[in-house]
């Protein structure tokens, strides 16, 4: 059964991003803001201090990081710490994001993931095997949420066709004021720039396809940003450059986000996240 109206699977080929307000309830979204709460409750912050930053994710990445691909883990904004290693201000107010098999791993994430309605989409667009890849929490933290720099998904998860899909939930109100997300409308028509890789030797580099920039991030260069209220699904091509501003307001901008890649196409074994043999990739049923 199809989700989509045909000028919404239009328009989303044409913009490669489609907003759908009011797809999940404030029930819904309350409930994943709690279980987060939940999961952060439970993380013991002495133990790991792995930093998340687009800015220069190579050179932060470690075990914790490349060997989360069927795990829950922590990770913190940049300027979460002191310069003595020490966190500014307390635990929950310091992680950047939970990731990335939230929907295998947690019972509330698996429910909300596996929602019928997103396997429709996936396959309305275009997909033939939609498989859950990875997940993640974003709290885009008060003050010292970090900036997500211009990127494409495929950057990060990359398959042979190109097949990724980003689905993007509105936690909160995401405004310009804390940090809500802009896009390039028809920039995914481009190709794709870079390719983060497992390397030879165990770690992880950035492959550079096309060393040309992206536009600044102005609206004379077309960008447009994606104001967001609570419930907001957002469905992100994987080829869309889009990106997201510090947030220096009180606010937080909690969002939950889903990448699904088409089981019919090709995932090399130099992606970043790999799922061990016995654990594969599942799908929305």
């Amino acid at each position: 059964m199809s989700y989509l109206t045909q000028d919404q699977i239009d328009a989303y080929h044409r913009d490669g991003f489609l907003m759908l307000p009011g797809f999940a309830t404030d029930g819904d979204c309350a409930a994943l803001m709690a279980q987060a709460g939940r999961l952060v409750d439970g993380f013991d912050a002495g133990a790991h201090a792995s930093i998340f930053s687009t800015v220069d994710q190579q050179k932060t990445s470690d075990d914790y990081f490349t060997s989360s691909g069927n795990q829950i883990r922590f990770f913190f904004e940049e300027e979460a710490f002191d310069q003595a290693g020490r966190l500014r201000q307390e635990k929950h107010l310091s992680i950047n994001k939970i990731g990335h098999a939230m929907h295998d791993r947690d019972p509330v994430f698996d429910r909300f993931s596996r929602d019928a309605r997103l396997g429709a989409i996936t396959r309305d667009i275009g997909m033939e095997k939609p498989l859950l890849m990875q997940s993640m929490y974003i709290f885009k933290q008060p003050r010292i949420g970090g900036e997500v720099v211009c990127h494409q998904d495929s950057t990060f998860l990359y398959t042979d066709p190109m097949s990724v899909v980003g689905l993007w939930f509105a936690v909160q109100d995401a405004t310009l004021d804390n940090g809500c997300m802009w896009a390039l409308p028809g920039g995914h028509k481009d190709g794709l720039k870079k390719c983060f890789n497992r390397t030879d030797t165990g770690g992880v580099g950035m492959e550079v396809l096309d060393a040309s920039p992206w536009p600044d991030c102005t609206p004379e260069n077309g960008y447009v940003p994606l104001e967001a209220k609570r419930g907001t699904l957002i469905l992100l091509h994987g080829l869309l450059p889009h990106l997201s501003g510090p947030n220096r307001s009180d606010h937080s901008r909690h969002a939950y986000t889903i990448h699904v890649v088409d089981g019919a196409c090709d995932y090399p074994a130099s992606n970043w996240l790999q799922r061990p043999t016995h654990d594969p990739a599942r799908g929305f049923a």
